[in-house]
This record gives structure tokens, C-alpha cells and sequence, in this order.
């Protein structure tokens, strides 16, 4: 089963959304999607604009593959299980973010962390799903503990980067 998130942010996330169900329609994995504010309704996949957070949580556990968008929170809840998640940052020219942070936040932690799949343009999205293991063999599957107070000054390093 592939789980996919796009939060809980008010603006649509409609290109991920439609490719998903798109790509649903042509491959034999049931495909949840949690599509938020975006104005698709999937005709391919199980999907629901908000799930509780327990269902989320469950999805997410027994997911062979999360894709979800770029805010870090959610996508750390998936590295914390050991699970490599697929990112699709929301972007700004699309109207789906106010800025495109999203994007840059996950560009520095796959350079630095290496244990994220950042999906830039989402026609590639696609080959990440079927060479998900292929993948995924050479990241860093280590998953340090992301509370810790390390990670938060690593994390601040990043953020003050970006506003550099």
C-alpha cells in the first residue's frame, strides 16, 4: 500500500493529488491519499480530505511506501518509523505554498542527511514509486533520534541558510 499526505496547509496541493490518482489507475497497489484542501476527488485511490490522526498514524505504519509533501514534521513522523519517505515539496509557482521553503528545506537535508527522496519535478515521481527498493538500498537508513538536541541545531543551521 502506498500512503500519501499533503497535509493540513489551506492551499490545494491538486498536482499531486492527480498524479497519484493517475498513476493508481495503472498499477496494481492500493494507494490512500489524505488530500487536504486540493479540489481533485481521486477516482483511483481510497482517499478522505482529513483523516484522524490515529487513522493517519495507522496508514503511514502500514504503508510500503509514503509520499507526502514537504513540511518536515510529517515527513521526520515517517523517518522516525525507519521508513524513507518521498517528498514532494509544495511549490510556489503552482499555488500551492506562499513561498517555496518546502523545497529548499528538503534540498539541504537530502544533501546532508541523505534518508529522504526529494522529488523536484514530479514527472519523476513515477520511477520513484516502481524502483522504490532499488532506491532506497544505497540511503542512510540510520534514523537518529530527531528530538534530539543535535538535530534541532543542525536543523536550525539550515533554516538560517535559507534566510541568508
Amino acid at each position: 500500500m502506498i500512503c500519501v499526505t499533503v497535509g493540513t496547509h489551506e492551499q490545494q496541493f491538486d498536482r499531486l493529488v492527480e498524479y497519484m490518482d493517475n498513476w493508481a489507475a495503472s498499477h496494481d497497489e492500493e494507494v490512500i491519499i489524505q488530500t487536504g484542501y486540493s479540489k481533485i476527488e481521486p477516482k483511483n485511490c481510497k482517499w478522505q480530505r482529513f483523516y484522524l490522526q490515529h487513522e493517519m498514524d495507522q496508514f503511514i505504519q502500514d504503508a510500503r511506501i509514503v509520499v507526502t509533501h514537504g513540511g518536515p514534521c510529517c515527513y521526520i513522523e515517517v523517518l522516525k518509523l525507519g521508513k524513507v519517505p518521498i517528498v514532494v515539496p509544495r511549490r510556489h509557482m503552482y499555488g500551492e505554498h506562499v513561498d517555496d521553503h518546502q523545497f529548499e528545506i528538503g534540498k539541504k537535508l537530502k544533501e546532508q542527511r541523505n534518508n529522504i527522496i526529494l522529488i523536484e519535478d514530479i514527472n519523476k515521481l513515477g520511477y520513484a514509486l516502481e524502483h522504490y527498493d532499488e532506491i532506497i538500498k544505497d540511503m542512510n537508513h540510520t534514523t537518529p533520534d530527531l528530538l534530539n538536541v543535535e538535530f534541532c541545531k543542525e536543523f536550525t543551521k539550515i533554516v538560517d541558510q535559507l534566510f541568508e
